[in-house]
């Protein structure tokens, strides 16, 4: 079985036995239909990815009440092995963005039964409950029934992990106001809550008098995480594949509050709540649409916590958050996904177009091409604590990282020969990462950047030399080494341009 790992606060996603890096693409959201997934698995092979997000629909799989229609899961599953690959499925099932618009028809039919949040002026909003006993059993029933499925059909696990909803929570309220939801507001915030956020001397108290100004948000993120923690365990009890749930985010960088964005979803703030409230949940995972330095790599820092494997299951598709790839590695990521990534002619971002092309493909192609053919030394590399990476910050033409008594510094916006302060590139597409292999052999690949080895201990006046810089490449998970680097190739650096190329650098010291 698939199964995440935890070792001395490091995460890894194990595949048959071993640890796994999802080089993940995700299909726009109605891709996942046969007739359009012909045009879904040229843009996946064209990227190299390993691994594709694909949804499963409930109004498709359950189109009348008790009925369930397995059809599509199946063509996703063989359609999948069919091109080598694996699979993450997502659940539209309750929530999508917040709103419940991936409901089958029979229930949007019944509102009395199924129904919607009221907002603070009494009208329904566009977002469902989480306090209606029928929607939940519904959904119960039906992911219960995916599950099941997925373990009857899927011995050889094609499919690595679920995700439960998508981005639940609402737009547009902190939370419901409906008479339901406003006596459980008023009454004692759960024991289990305050034991997880050690608050028990508080045991007596309302949500307002616990929580102040942050209570309708928290609250209502323990109410829909519940509500989606007994989907998930009642999902998990049939097949235990990992289950994690995306969070559509605030800015992580400027104080705001609901409904600046989408309250209840596992944002950054609530996370301990999430974790209180939903322990099947085996990760909460940022989608990132934030392609601001500062910003995207805050969330990578609140999202890779003790607690809580890093997942970036979606992020935008423009060409400008490919070299995040990198910055996801660096924070020890098991997997990230571009949403939105094949040829339906519809595109989510500012790309210019109507459509994907090759063209704003290439960027991420260029990281997958370098990292699949040693995904699985990258994923046990970082796991072990062993990997390190960096993407260029515009106005930081240098970084450094530290592996014990070697320092290693990137430049960018340098040319191939000799030394100077580097300018940094016309934009910030330099990346980098380095791997120790042993006590001073290491691992080093990159694109659009200079990287070089010093002494640590300047005091020491010793200096660095390549003792044998081997390029190559994995097969089998052995290096195979094809040309030896040497003369132009070493005596400036190591230098990395668009072409995917992973030397092994032996370094000593005179």
């Amino acid at each position: 079985m698939p199964r995440i790992v935890q070792k001395d606060g490091r995460y890894a996603l194990l595949v048959d036995g071993a640890p796994y890096l999802i080089l993940g693409a995700q299909v726009n959201n109605s891709s996942a239909w046969p007739a359009m997934l012909p045009k879904v698995w040229p843009a996946i092979e064209y990227l190299h990815a390993n691994t594709i997000e694909m949804p499963v629909y409930w109004e498709q799989f359950e189109p009348e009440q008790g009925r369930f229609d397995y059809s599509l899961v199946d063509t996703l599953l063989s359609q999948t092995r069919a091109h080598h690959l694996h699979l993450v499925l997502l659940w539209f099932g309750t929530w999508k963005n917040g709103s419940s618009h991936y409901r089958p028809e029979w229930m949007k039919r019944a509102p009395e039964l199924y129904p919607l949040m009221t907002g603070a002026n009494g009208r329904p909003l566009d977002s469902p409950s989480p306090y209606s006993a029928e929607a939940l059993q519904a959904d119960i029933r039906a992911f219960t029934a995916l599950m099941r499925h997925l373990k009857a059909i899927d011995a050889e696990h094609t499919v690595l992990m679920v995700q439960v909803e998508n981005e639940p929570g609402t737009w547009g309220s902190v939370r419901d106001y409906s008479p339901a939801a406003q006596k459980l507001f008023e009454s004692p915030v759960p024991h289990e809550l305050l034991t997880a956020l050690h608050k028990e001397t508080l045991a007596e108290g309302t949500w307002q008098a616990v929580f102040g100004d942050d209570a309708e948000e928290f609250f209502h993120a323990w109410s829909v995480a519940r509500y989606i923690e007994q989907v998930a365990a009642a999902g998990k009890a049939a097949y235990p594949l990992p289950l994690y749930v995306n969070a559509a985010l605030r800015n992580p960088l400027v104080p705001s509050r609901p409904p600046s964005y989408e309250s209840g979803g596992p944002t950054d703030n609530v996370i301990p709540i999430w974790k209180a409230a939903a322990p099947s949940i085996d990760l909460v995972a940022p989608d990132i649409y934030m392609n601001e330095n500062a910003q995207y790599l805050k969330v990578l820092d609140l999202y890779h916590r003790s607690d809580n494997a890093l997942l970036v299951p979606e992020t935008g598709q423009d060409p400008t958050y490919a070299p995040y790839f990198f910055a996801a590695l660096g924070h020890q990521a098991i997997g990230f996904s571009p949403f939105g990534l094949d040829y339906t002619k519809y595109a989510n971002a500012p790309l210019g177009a109507t459509s994907i092309t090759e063209e704003s493909l290439a960027p991420f192609a260029l990281n997958y091409k370098l990292v699949g053919p040693m995904d699985r030394e990258i994923a046990r590399l970082n796991f072990e604590g062993k990997l390190q990476a960096v993407v260029e910050k515009k106005g930081e033409p240098r970084q450094s990282m530290e592996f014990g008594p070697w320092a290693v510094t990137v430049s960018y916006g340098l040319g191939q020969f000799g030394s100077g302060d580097p300018r940094g590139n016309p934009e910030p597409t330099g990346r980098a990462l380095v791997a120790q292999l042993g006590e001073n052999q290491f691992l080093v690949a990159g694109f659009f950047c200079r990287v070089d080895f010093r002494v640590s201990d300047a005091a020491s006046g010793k200096q660095r030399q390549f003792v044998r810089v081997e390029e190559g490449t994995y097969d089998a998970g052995k290096f195979r080494p094809i040309r030896i680097w040497n003369g132009d190739q070493t005596d400036w650096g190591l230098n990395f341009a668009s072409a995917p190329q992973v030397v092994r650098v032996s370094v000593g010291m005179y």
